[in-house]
């Protein structure tokens, strides 16, 4: 990340992405997950795109989603979100894709 030209703020801020995003994708999808990390170019400034790819929403919600309370989880899109200069989802036929857009 740091070679990516990343400040270390957004350096901490990509790590706690890549966290709520892969966590999402182990507890509500299905396998495989695989995860994503490109140095990109935004407006000539340094930025990273992180993309998590699994195999498509769970019919059964993982373990510790089934069993958490409210005040435990649910806020990992709103902290996406919140530091990232854009996200999204892409889906297909057999796969699901977040990704975000982190810049220094």
């Amino acid at each position: 990340l740091t070679e990516s030209g990343l400040n270390d703020d957004a350096v901490y801020d990509a790590l706690l992405v890549i966290s709520e995003m892969a966590t999402n994708a182990v507890e509500h999808a299905l396998p495989p997950v695989t995860l994503h990390v490109q140095p990109v170019q935004t407006d000539g400034h340094p930025a990273v795109r992180i993309a998590v790819t699994d195999g498509g929403p769970s019919p059964e919600p993982g373990e510790w989603a089934a069993t958490g309370t409210t005040d435990e989880h649910g806020r990992g899109c709103t902290i996406v979100e919140a530091l990232t200069a854009g996200n999204g989802t892409r889906t297909t036929e057999a796969t699901t894709s977040h990704w975000a857009t982190l810049e220094s």
